[in-house]
């Protein structure tokens, strides 16, 4: 029973954390952009 209610928690949880990293829907989208650039150059 716990294992079942923790899990989404856990869930809500870091993606609260994360959400909060980025401030805005802005500082995603920027975040986002550089994350695509490392890949870019880790592929090159």
């Amino acid at each position: 029973m716990f294992r079942r209610l923790a899990t989404p928690a856990l869930l809500v949880l870091a993606a609260l954390f994360l959400l909060s990293a980025c401030n805005t829907v802005e500082g995603f989208g920027r975040d986002l952009s550089k994350a695509g650039e490392k890949i870019e150059d880790a592929a090159n």
